[in-house]
């Protein structure tokens, strides 16, 4: 009844459809959330995305098409976003030694810098922490996955 309110529907074709609008509708409010947690620090949801992926490959580089099959939003343009990166000092660019065509990216260590006081900051946690018990987000993660087949 929440989501019927909230999108102002009066009905759905079947429970399967409602359950996919849910999905959506969550991911937006999801985002909307992150996005108020991470503007203070000067960057997108999808910088923030790619930023906590080089960290994760940190200290080894990564390529784009390493950062393109890791990010969540499939649909971004990943260079565009690793030049931004780049422009703010986030992320170094490094040629390749071994293969001429690609190049190297390296999270920087003012990149770092920042991943660490956002996790010092902010909990991005918090967006879901506050309405869902451990084991219902636990159940959650299961019919998700479950959903995706």
């Amino acid at each position: 009844m929440q989501l019927q309110k909230e999108t102002h529907t009066s009905r759905f074709e079947s429970e399967h459809q409602q359950a996919l609008v849910n999905v959506l509708y969550t991911f937006n409010w999801c985002n909307d959330k992150l996005k108020g947690l991470i503007t203070p620090y000067d960057i997108t949801t999808q910088q923030f995305n790619i930023l906590r992926i080089l960290r994760g490959q940190f200290p080894n580089p990564s390529t784009i098409n390493l950062l393109k099959s890791r990010m969540l939003d499939k649909m971004c343009d990943a260079s565009r976003i690793v030049d931004r990166l780049v422009q703010k000092d986030l992320v170094v660019k490094e040629p390749n030694l071994t293969d001429k065509r690609s190049v190297n990216i390296l999270i920087s260590q003012k990149g770092l810098n920042l991943l660490k006081k956002m996790d010092d900051e902010i909990s991005i946690s918090n967006i879901v922490a506050p309405n869902l018990t451990e084991s219902e987000a636990i159940q959650l993660n299961e019919l998700l996955d479950k959903m995706r087949g």
